[in-house]
């Protein structure tokens, strides 16, 4: 009899205009589960089924989200699998374990990618605190203020920048994976433009002269594993036992020409101008796009990198990002290594002046050996560095602590309208 009820309830549902959720309430062990994915399997072409208790880290689906773009982005991520639009039934199992997703139903069905069946015991569970979607025009404008002005963000835009940026190191900046985000939000369609991208980019280097395409493709293919290692710095003997950089010059060369990799090299000491202080022989390798890096490192590291999972290493994608930043605005990436004074992620040129960076991912983002030895030493002579990372804007003695989002704003010095000098009288004029 429960069944025959039910069954005709979930007829109804599949007849209707796609207009609400269905809600089954009951006890446990009365069949609610299987009824539903038995439903599903003969009327639905993709099924996601979670249960909030077996997959207790799903509610980070609902509880970290801003929207319901934000939503579906983590839906698909967490199937890993195509979810087709329209053809898709979404099954969120005991539901009392996670309000938030409750909170988000009536948007999700108003977006009307897939349907939704909601089960369990909604005891004390209240629809209220529903979040509209929407974003701030002024979020970049209010960043940038705060950039320039050495202040705090408001921690609510600065929350929603550290979503977006999440989503970035997800995403990244291919045209083809950003488009694909958009035309589906699902996380599982940008990762398989992601990796035909970089299947496409093997098979430019085999292209290559033979001899040396099979060194190519080895160095391209272990750009991501050198970058999560402690020591970034990338070996040529990983390439294979007694290979060195001579031998492989030609590699490298190749690929940082070709724009797939981005190059920082070491330099002597952090003293302007880099250029003439770089050892060529010593440099790390980042990938051209942070998203083509997250998308060739372990599967469901894209849905951890979403909920900011701490047991991620965050600190490859988030230097890869930096690197990414200063290269797109025309800044040479460097980096410092000491015995005695320890090593520093980035050291950059700004305004003929040398600005030490650091990119923490941790909440010990005070903590930098290697960058208070650096800023002690007078004969450096450096006056600012800057330290990302995940929280808010602070500065403290010569360092400002900033959201790692603001890497964006880092840019080279202009040079001036007019540089006039006048030889005639010994004197010059601006």
């Amino acid at each position: 009899m429960i069944q025959r009820k039910i069954k005709a309830r979930l007829e109804r549902f599949l007849k209707d205009d796609g207009k609400y959720a269905l809600l089954i309430d009951g006890a446990r062990q009365v069949g609610k589960t299987y009824i539903v994915r038995d439903f599903a399997r003969r009327n639905y072409d993709g099924f996601l089924e979670i249960n909030f208790i077996e997959n207790a880290e799903a509610k980070g689906i609902f509880e970290n989200s801003s929207n319901v773009r934000e939503v579906l982005l983590k839906l698909t991520a967490f199937a890993k699998t195509e979810l087709k639009k329209g053809k898709t039934l979404v099954f969120l199992d005991e539901i009392q374990k996670c309000p938030e997703a409750v909170t988000f139903i009536k948007f999700l069905v108003e977006e009307g990618s897939f349907r939704y069946i909601l089960s369990g015991s909604l005891l004390g569970v209240e629809l209220k605190n529903v979040r509209a979607n929407g974003e701030s025009e002024t979020l970049l404008d209010e960043a940038k203020a705060a950039w320039e002005g050495r202040r705090p963000l408001d921690p609510f835009f600065h929350g929603r920048l550290m979503k977006l940026f999440s989503l970035y190191l997800v995403v990244g900046g291919m045209p083809a994976a950003v488009q694909a985000y958009l035309d589906t939000y699902d996380i599982a369609a940008v990762v398989r433009v992601q990796r035909q991208i970089v299947a496409l980019y093997r098979r430019d280097i085999a292209q290559y002269d033979e001899a040396r395409a099979l060194h190519i493709r080895a160095v391209f293919d272990r750009i991501p594993r050198e970058l999560n290692k402690k020591n970034k710095r990338f070996y040529a003997s990983s390439i294979g036992t007694g290979t060195r950089f001579e031998n492989l010059s030609d590699e490298f060369l190749w690929l940082t020409e070709a724009g797939v990799a981005i190059p920082s090299f070491c330099v002597e000491e952090p003293v302007a101008p880099l250029r003439l202080a770089r050892k060529p022989t010593l440099f790390k390798l980042f990938s051209n796009d942070v998203g083509l890096l997250a998308a060739q490192y372990m599967d469901g590291i894209q849905l951890d990198i979403l909920n900011g999972k701490k047991s991620i290493n965050f600190g490859s994608v988030y230097e890869n990002a930096v690197a990414q930043e200063l290269t797109a605005h025309g800044i040479a990436p460097n980096y410092f290594n000491s015995k005695k004074q320890g090593e520093l992620d980035f050291v950059i040129e700004a305004g003929g002046k040398t600005l030490p960076i650091e990119v923490k991912s941790g909440k010990d983002y005070e903590r930098h050996a290697a960058l208070s030895n650096v800023m002690s030493n007078a004969a450096y002579g450096i006056k600012e560095a800057v330290v990302f990372h995940g929280g808010n804007v602070k500065v403290s003695d010569k360092c400002l602590y900033a959201p790692i989002y603001m890497a964006q704003f880092l840019a080279p010095a202009s040079i001036p309208e007019k540089m006039i000098y006048r030889i005639e009288d010994g004197a010059g004029e601006e």
